[in-house]
């Protein structure tokens, strides 16, 4: 089929004579020159930059994360920083990278571009978390960031994520003003970039170092409740077992320092799993909230009887932690329940030593679980919710910074992200894993596991269960059939599902309780449970959370599964 005409096929013309463009880039484009369905798919679009940014497969072609769709984003970011300067200010922009393909040159045409814009780039030479990026441009006083990196996607995959002054992941307004910026850039000719050598010279390509590293390590280290206690000789920290793997990721370094730092001395890491790798060799996905990622580590645990695994996905800020159950067998929590226990921990340490405020607050998301509300409000803090994705929980620490209305305490997400401390606006792995590991110490001084400390949690305050099902639809067409499907739940709500009446329907594109407007469907049952359709916003799935609230493990887990068959069924 001829496609000179087609939309896809003149951007595909336009690449292959764009003088600005590499011979490699264009050899990679030749060589599907005979695959029609294959240049529709990376040229029917721009890769699109939504509030977080870009993420996409790696490859030539505008729906492709490449050297010249990043070139381009960072212009339009460049424009958007120069348009809202304020007089007098240097601006400066914070890079950071994680251990994926392409992630060091794709963070230095960033700098690059920054730097031929005028905008000072600092980057960091080698990988780092992001959340150590989010601390980095408060420290700094940068007027924004970036970060490369597709956070647990596939290997195929890469990112780009782009932070306001205060340190987080830029909100809808905002992300609106970038994309104007981006969409008026019609060829690569209006790209700036500097030359490395020349940027140097002026001053404005800065490396960043070890007085960067070891703020930050500090700094999450000033956030432990019981310090004291773990570190040094006869402390908790001497003994307490340790397993850590970073899934060939960026959280090995910061994460064993912070550990140390604290006073844990019994770390192992997973070897296989140790050095950064972006093919993610030893697992299917790099993801902590899948068991599959803990097999090398459950093996690790089990041959040294360690009192607690924790992973961090490749650019960490995501942890997911395993811990023995009555069975003796090592069982992942979920991202609710670690974050029901971080709740209970950080809340009942700060009540105890006299420092719970009375104005504090717990932020978390629309589909995380409402047993850590619960536990939040049992303490007296004040649960505030969010839409998904943790620039909305870092948009409200900055609002409560400005009114004083509120003390940020905890904020975390379903989907492992959490955050303990106002000194980032993201989630932050590398806390977690301490919080989680000194959790874990502490109640072991007691006597308990986690795995005893979720059992008392529910028994005062409710078995909450939660199950989150996803449907991978790639291209094109997953894309319509996403579409479809939350036109078709809009359009034709049920009344009652699995003998259950829907009490309330929340529909976040019309925009409720003052949040922005998302494609976003929760359905609220009689009997208090709920569950929710929202299209990822990184990959091509859609999602489906379910959660029930019960009076017993058995009776929740079977209100569990009537709803989850139901549901799927219907879908």
């Amino acid at each position: 089929m001829d496609q000179s005409n087609t939309k896809h096929g003149k951007a595909y013309e336009l690449w292959l004579n764009d003088p600005h463009i590499d011979e490699a880039t264009k050899a990679e484009l030749r060589a599907i020159a005979d695959q029609p369905a294959e240049i529709e798919e990376r040229f029917y679009k721009d890769l699109e930059f939504g509030t977080g940014g870009l993420r996409g497969i790696m490859g030539a072609g505008t729906n492709r994360m490449n050297r010249y769709t990043v070139a381009r984003a960072t212009q339009g970011f460049a424009q958007y920083i120069l348009a809202n300067r304020k007089e007098g200010e240097n601006p400066s922009v914070v890079i950071a990278y994680d251990s994926r393909q392409n992630s060091p040159e794709f963070a230095l045409t960033s700098a690059l571009v920054l730097a031929a814009n005028g905008i000072q780039a600092k980057v960091f030479p080698e990988l780092r978390p992001t959340p150590q990026l989010s601390y980095a441009v408060r420290a700094l006083k940068a007027s924004g960031g970036i970060v490369i990196t597709a956070s647990h996607n596939p290997p195929e995959y890469n990112g780009y994520k782009v932070y306001n002054a205060e340190g987080g992941q830029l909100v809808p307004h905002e992300a609106e003003q970038v994309i104007e910026q981006i969409r008026g850039i019609a060829s690569f000719e209006q790209v700036r970039m500097a030359a490395r050598e020349e940027a140097e010279a002026q001053g404005l390509l800065q490396w960043l170092g070890e007085a960067e590293d070891l703020s930050y390590i500090t700094t999450v280290a000033a956030q432990s409740r019981n310090r004291s206690r773990i570190e040094g000789a006869g402390g908790l920290g001497e003994s307490f077992a340790i397993v850590y793997t970073p899934l060939h990721g960026s959280g090995n370094m910061p994460v064993r320092r912070v550990l140390e730092e604290i006073g844990f001395r019994n770390v192992h890491v997973v070897p296989e799993q140790e050095r950064p790798d972006g093919q993610f060799p030893t697992v299917k996905s790099p993801n902590p909230e899948e068991r599959e990622a803990f097999a090398m580590a459950v093996r690790l645990a089990e041959r040294i009887d360690a009192d607690i695994i924790i992973g961090t996905d490749p650019d960490a800020d995501r942890m997911g932690a395993v811990v023995r159950n009555n069975q003796g067998e090592y069982e992942v929590l979920t991202g609710n329940q670690s974050g029901a226990i971080m709740v209970h921990y950080l809340l009942s340490q700060m009540q105890a030593a006299g420092e719970l405020p009375a104005n504090g607050a717990v932020v978390k998301t629309i589909v995380t679980s409402e047993m850590g509300a619960v536990i939040a409000e049992h303490y007296g803090a004040k649960v505030l919710n969010t839409l998904t994705g943790f620039k909305y929980i870092g948009e409200k620490m900055t609002q409560f910074a400005a009114s004083g209305e509120h003390t940020f305490l905890f904020g975390y997400e379903e989907s492992y992200g959490y955050l303990a401390g106002e000194y980032a606006r993201d989630k932050d792995a590398v806390i977690a894993a301490m919080l989680i590991c000194e959790a874990a110490a502490y109640y072991k001084s007691q006597g308990k596991t986690l795995y005893d400390v979720l059992s008392e949690l529910y028994a005062s305050h409710g078995y909450f269960l939660e199950k989150l099902e996803s449907r991978t639809l790639k291209g094109k067409d997953g894309l319509e059939q996403i579409q479809s499907i939350m036109s078709e739940w809009r359009s034709n709500p049920p009344a009652q599902v699995a003998g259950v009446n829907v009490k309330r329907r929340l529909d976040y594109s019309e925009g409720i309780d003052g949040l922005p407007r998302e494609n976003v469907l929760k359905f609220i049952m009689e009997d208090g449970s709920w569950f929710c359709l929202r299209p990822s916003g990184t990959e091509p799935k859609i999602k489906l959370y379910f959660a029930v609230r019960g009076e017993s493990y058995d009776q929740a887990s079977a209100a569990l599964d009537r709803l989850v068959e139901a549901v799927t069924e219907k879908l």
